[in-house]
Formats: C-alpha cells, structure tokens, sequence
C-alpha cells in the first residue's frame, strides 16, 4: 500500500494549490496506482478522528439548481438551457448553436403519471441453477419534486441486487421493455463469451420487444454489476444498472461486521424540471462525457442510514456514473479498505477516502465509533476553465445517523486489524516472474476532433497548456455539449502497428500473461482521464510511471491519469473475443474501444 499512498500523495500535489487561483499545472511523474482507494490531504476533507463531521456547506451546491446561469438552445432548436456552474457565462461565440444531433429522452409523448412509480432495489438470492427474469422498462422517477419517464430493471433503480455464492451459474432470461434496443453486459464477470453482451461481437442486439437468454456464471468472489452495452451514454445514466455480490464459500473472507450496504454512485444533468435532452443519432457532451449537476446515490437525491455506536458497516461502493470520478469519505469515520473489483488487496489498509473512476468497485469497512451524524461526502478540487482556477467542490451526498446505545456483537477488535490475505498474495505468485518483462502490447490514448466550433477549438487551443491528472467535473459544460461523436473520437492507437480503435487485431493464446503498457498522451486536443476496461479477463495494476504497486489486487477497471504510464499485466484465462475500451460511455460511443481476442488452447 505504501507506494499507492505515494501515488495519492502526489496526485493530491498535482490539484491542490494554495489560494486555488493559479492555472492546472501539468501531471507529475508518479501518478496513483488505479485501484489507490485513499487521497491524503483532499481539500475538503475532514481529518481522519473518528468523530462526525458536520454536514459539508456546498460552494455552488452541485445538487441544487441555484444560482445555475442558463444558456443556449436545445437540440432540433427545442428551447432547452444548459445549466452553467455559478459565475461561468456560455462564450459568446457558442450562444444559440446546437449540436449537431436531434434530441432523444426516454417515452417520447409518454405521460410519466400513466407509468408505475420506481421501487427501491430488491435482492435476489439465487443459488447454482436458478433462474431470473430481468425486465427493462419504463417507469416513472421523481427527482427534486419533478416527475419523469426513465428506465428501470424490473421497475427497481437500481436494478434487483444479485447475491449468489461463489461458482454458481444462474440463467437469467432478459426481456427488453424500453424504446431502445438493449443488451445486458455482466461487468467484471469471467463468464462465457457468449454472453458478454456486446453488440456485434457476441450477441444481436435485443430489439424493443425481444429477449435473450443469458447463462451467468460466477467465479469469482467481490462485488460486480449489469448494464447495457448499447447506448450505455442513455440507457445507463435512465437507471439501467444494479450490482451483483459473490460469496466467498470461505466465512473469513471478510472480517465480521454489523451490516452490510450496497452503495451505486450515479449523477443526473437537469435543468429545473427537465432532463437535458441526449443526442439520438450519436452521443453528445462527447468531450468529457455526461456530468450530471445532481447527484444520486442509489438513485435518490439522499442516502440514509442508521447505525448503533461503534457500529462496523461494510459499504460495497460502485460507480455507475457516465464521466464523473468520485472522492469518497463517510464525515471523519475510520475508513479500511479491503478488497476492489475482483478480490480482496494483499494488504488491508486505512484510507481518509475512496476514489472511484467510473465502472470501479471497492469494499470498504467504517466503523461510526460516536453517537451524531457523520456526512457521506465527495470532495474534489473542480477546475474552472474559463477562470484559470481551482475551486473546491463538497458535496453531502448522504447522512449516517448514530445513536447512543451500544453496537452488539462489538466487533472494534476486529475492526482495528489490518489483515493481510495470503490467499491472495499466493495466487499471485506465478505472476511475478512477468512484472518486470518488457510489455507485449502498447496503447497510446489519444483523440482528434474535426468541425468543433471555431471558439471551442480556440480556446482549448489555449487551454491545453494546463491540464490536471483527474478532471472532477465538468469545467466547460458548453463547449461539451456541443461536441458529439460526429466531431469527436476518441482514439485507442497501437504503437506497434499504429492501428485504432475497432481496426486493432490482437490475438493473444489462452494461458498467456500479456503485459500492456498504457500512455494517456497529456499533448492531445483535449486529454483528459480515461478509466480502461477490459471485459472477460482479470489483471493487475503491476507499476505506473516506473513505481512498483507494492499490494496488489485482481481489477478489470484501470483509472489512467492525463500523463501517466501505466502497465498492467492481464490474466487471459478465459477464451472469446473481449472489449477493451473506455468506461467514459461517451468516450466509448465516439470510438474508444478495441477488441482483444483469447485464441483456446
């Protein structure tokens, strides 16, 4: 853990400037290992005491429309104002231009009051052999007092929670519901290719009307979750996702707790009582993908939870955002980290938050060791563009209530010990002989953009000459806006062949330890970070920017930092053509992803 508490160290040093009034300075080496679950010294952030920190005042309050300045016209010259952050005013030479796609929301004409209204998630325990009928369907959702039609799996957002144990195969027959066609893609599962979920690459998509039958297979234990792959910029952020839990057969897995909670991080873009509108021919905000201005958790507007004093609760945490990276803190409780996408670390360890690119997962223990209300918090260092600034960001995203009497089992013992899992530290042995190889494969990540507005290309010309590792929210929501994957892509590129995207043929031998080197190009037109996903397979964050990661964990997410090298080392277990691409789904939709095939044995 030590070097990734170097490498937040240092990431924090890239954001954190003192008097937030100078321009973003370019990345530092050593930039944090993806899976670094801690930030030291997060602006915002309350020491680590172990005593509740009062609900965090929220400069500009991204979950409220106040004080939003309203700009532009919608798409199909539908009056539909973007909302702007407090004090930044839409550029003169963008005012009154659209972009360069019609409009699409979910229901069209639809009334939402003729819908059923949304239930909160359910979970479904299912064994070896069962089956799950999974429903996309509209439903009626109310935000902020304001009714709408978006979608939901078997009316719930998010959708039913699967909790099955390790090694089971479920059957889990899919039946499409909305307006869209759809597919469900099973994140981070090791499961038969066939049932990936991709378009085009292991299935048809499932027309409105149509169903497809999925056989799921669990191998390993963690915490995973569903979700579209067509459309993901639409049918995700409408509330298509729900989390999957594998339990370990082994009782110690974890260290014992009072309870458990299953928290999915999520934003929606709104403007007073409408959604903003997506692009229906293809995505739009294809810059920096959708950042929304309210923020959900679990698909309400506040999380609530109430807990007994010294009370130990195992947060399962999941972001299913479309763009946005989270900073998460519980208002000052102790927070261990224990395990990521696909296992438990090496080593557990304390941490003052968690970031969460999107499409990440991490298991974290918090133990609410006094009565009062601990704020569950995301505080970031925002970067405002047209200033040259940095700005603190705090949002409340939820509350833990204590209360005085006693938690019972008191499990403080187990709580304060950081326990180093063998098991894991054994699997990966025979992988360490790869660590330091030179890599098979490199992949630079870049982009290129044509008929932009000319004051979009201007001033990102300019802009360009900062850049931040992380960009936390959406500094110029205008210019992205108007970007669509019509003008914007997106570019994984090959640095052996110089192929991208889609055109990249990699054939790899089941068995085989491929190390790929990742470079995410800071002198792009726009770099920003790009979370990295590879589908069917398991891997390691081995080094980035020549540091060693000293406690290691199975992911199958990579957050790449602007500027940053990052070599991982991929397990190709599992035989089938795999999507390798950019979980920024409106990265994804204009072109970022390639396909890495596992030949069998």
């Amino acid at each position: 853990m030590r070097s990734q508490i170097a490498f937040a160290t240092a990431l924090c040093a890239a954001l954190t400037v003192a008097g937030a009034q100078q321009p973003v300075a370019p990345a530092p080496k050593n930039l944090p290992p993806s899976g670094m679950p801690g930030m030291q010294g997060m602006p915002g952030m309350q020491a680590d005491t172990g005593k509740p920190a009062p609900v965090a005042k929220m400069p500009g309050d991204s979950n409220s429309m106040a004080g939003m300045e309203m700009s532009g016209m919608g798409h199909g010259g539908m009056s539909m104002p973007i909302p702007m952050p407090p004090g930044m005013p839409m550029m003169p030479g963008l005012v009154g231009l659209v972009p360069n796609v019609s409009s699409f929301l979910p229901g069209a004409g639809v009334d939402p009051m003729s819908l059923p209204a949304v239930k909160a998630s359910s979970v479904a325990r299912l064994k070896d052999g069962d089956t799950l009928d999974l429903t996309a369907m509209l439903v009626r959702r109310t935000v902020r007092g304001h009714a709408f039609v978006m979608y939901g799996f078997n009316g719930e957002v998010p959708g039913p929670l699967i909790r099955v144990p390790q090694n089971a195969t479920i059957t889990v027959r899919f039946h499409n519901r909305i307006d869209l066609p759809s597919t469900v893609h099973w994140h981070g599962l090791r499961l038969d290719n066939k049932y990936d979920g991709v378009p085009e690459i292991t299935q048809a998509e499932v027309p409105p009307g149509g169903s497809f039958v999925y056989k799921v297979h669990f191998p390993d234990a963690g915490v995973y979750w569903y979700h579209p792959h067509v459309r993901e910029d639409i049918e995700q952020p409408m509330g298509l996702f729900g989390n999957m839990l594998v339990d370990s057969p082994d009782r110690n897995y974890y260290s014992p707790v009072n309870q458990e909670q299953a928290l999915m991080f999520d934003d929606l873009l709104v403007n007073a009582d409408s959604l903003i509108p997506f692009g229906k021919e293809s995505p739009d905000f294809a810059l920096m993908g959708r950042v929304g201005n309210v923020l959900l958790v679990n698909g309400e507007t506040h999380y609530s939870l109430h807990a007994h004093t010294g009370e130990v609760v195992r947060f399962y945490l999941t972001n299913v955002a479309n763009s946005r990276t989270y900073n998460i803190s519980f208002g000052g409780a102790q927070i261990k980290v224990v395990a990521s996408d696909q296992s438990r670390f090496e080593h557990e360890a304390w941490v003052p938050s968690v970031i969460l690119a999107p499409a990440e997962r991490y298991v974290v223990e918090v133990r609410f060791d006094h009565p009062g209300s601990y704020a569950l918090v995301n505080a970031v260092q925002a970067i405002n563009h047209y200033k040259g600034e940095f700005e603190q960001e705090v949002d409340t995203l939820g509350t833990v209530t204590v209360s005085s009497p006693a938690a019972a089992p008191d499990y403080s013992r187990q709580f304060a010990t950081l326990r180093s899992n063998a098991a894991v530290s054994r699997d990966i042995v025979p992988y360490r002989k790869y660590f330091d190889k030179a890599p098979d494969k490199k992949l630079t990540l870049t982009m290129q953009s044509t008929a932009l507005p000319l004051a979009t290309v201007q001033f990102m010309s300019i802009d360009t000459a900062y850049f931040a590792p992380v960009e936390w929210v959406d500094g110029m929501p205008d210019m992205n806006w108007l970007s669509t994957a019509k003008e914007v892509r997106w570019i994984l590129r090959d640095d052996a062949t110089g192929k991208e995207n889609m055109d990249i043929d990699w054939h790899v031998r089941q068995g085989s330890v491929v190390k790929l080197r990742i470079f995410n190009d800071p002198k792009s037109f726009h770099p920003m970070q790009h979370p990295i996903h590879l589908h069917g397979q398991r891997m390691l964050v081995v080094s980035r920017d020549g540091v060693p990661n000293t406690n290691l964990v199975w992911k199958d997410t990579a957050l790449i930092p602007v500027g940053s090298t990052v070599d991982l080392l991929i397990d190709a277990s599992n035989p089938g053509a795999w999507l390798l691409h950019c979980h920024i789904a409106e990265h994804m939709g204009a072109g970022m992803m390639a396909v890495m095939h596992v030949d069998p044995r």
